[in-house]
C-alpha cells in the first residue's frame, strides 16, 4: 500500500481544511516546494497535492506553487483541483505531474474522463469525494444525489489509473479513516482505491492495509502528519511490515 503524503494548497501555502470548509484553514507551511523536499527526504515515494482554490473556481489558482513542487523533487507527484478540461489535463502532464485527478469533470462530463485515459493512459484518476455516501462537487461546495459507488462503476472499464476515496465528513476531523466505507466501494469495482479522510494514527494505517485485499491500493495523509500524531518514517514502516 502506497502512503500519499498531502499538500494542499490555499494561496500558496500549505493548509489542512476542517470537512473542506476554506473558511477553517489551518496554516502549516508557507513553503509548499520545502514541504515536498521533506516529505521526499523522509522516504515518500509519491506526493499528492490539490490546489484548494483551483476547486472552487474551476481552473487551476495555484499552478506556481505547483510548479515549485514538481522543480523541487523526483518524486512523481498526483494532482487534484480545477482540473475540469482536455487542456487542463494535457497542460498538466506535459509539465511533469504523474497523474491527474478528476473530480467534479467526473461528475459533471464523464465523456471527459474517458477521453483523458484514451490519451493518457495510466496517468487519469477518479476523485470520489462522499458526504453521506453521495458525490460532493465544486470544492464539495455542492452535494449531488448520485452515490459513491455509482460514480465509481461509470468508469470501470475506461481505464482510470485509481479512485481516490475521500469520506468528508472525517476529512481533517482526526476521527480515523472510514475503513468499511472505502473496503465496500474498493470490493464494488476492479480500480485500485486510495483512501483519504480522517486517518489519525498508525492504527488507523493498519487498519486500511488489512483491508488491501479488497482493493485499497494505498492512503492518503495529511493533518496527521502535520500535527506530529504521524511520523512519516514510521508510517512508511509500519505499511512495508504489513
Amino acid at each position: 500500500m502506497i502512503l500519499y503524503p498531502a499538500i494542499d494548497l490555499k494561496d500558496g501555502r500549505c493548509v489542512r481544511l476542517l470537512r473542506g470548509a476554506m473558511d477553517q484553514a489551518t496554516v502549516f507551511n508557507d513553503d509548499p516546494a520545502g514541504q515536498a523536499r521533506a516529505f521526499a527526504a523522509a522516504g515518500c515515494e509519491w506526493l499528492h497535492v490539490v490546489d484548494l482554490n483551483g476547486a472552487f473556481a474551476g481552473r487551476p489558482v495555484n499552478a506556481d506553487a505547483v510548479e515549485n513542487i514538481l522543480a523541487a523533487v523526483d518524486r512523481p507527484v498526483q494532482l487534484g483541483g480545477g482540473i475540469r478540461d482536455l487542456a487542463t489535463v494535457d497542460a498538466w502532464l506535459e509539465r511533469g505531474v504523474a497523474r491527474v485527478v478528476l473530480g467534479t469533470a467526473a461528475l459533471r462530463d464523464p465523456d471527459l474522463v474517458v477521453e483523458a485515459c484514451r490519451r493518457w493512459p495510466g496517468r487519469i484518476a477518479v476523485g470520489i469525494d462522499a458526504r453521506d455516501g453521495r458525490v460532493a462537487v465544486e470544492g464539495w461546495a455542492e452535494t449531488s444525489e448520485m452515490p459513491a459507488r455509482h460514480l465509481a462503476a461509470r468508469f470501470e472499464d475506461a481505464g482510470v489509473a485509481a479512485l481516490v476515496y475521500t469520506d468528508i465528513d472525517r476529512d481533517g476531523m482526526m476521527e480515523g479513516a472510514n475503513v468499511e466505507a472505502t473496503a465496500a466501494l474498493a470490493e464494488a469495482v476492479s480500480i485500485p482505491v486510495i483512501a483519504s479522510g480522517g486517518v489519525a494514527s498508525l492504527d488507523d494505517l493498519k487498519a486500511l492495509g488489512a483491508r488491501a485485499d479488497a482493493g485499497i491500493a494505498g492512503v492518503i495523509v495529511g493533518r496527521a502528519l502535520y500535527d506530529g500524531r504521524i511520523i512519516l518514517e514510521d508510517a512508511l514502516g509500519a505499511l512495508a511490515e504489513g
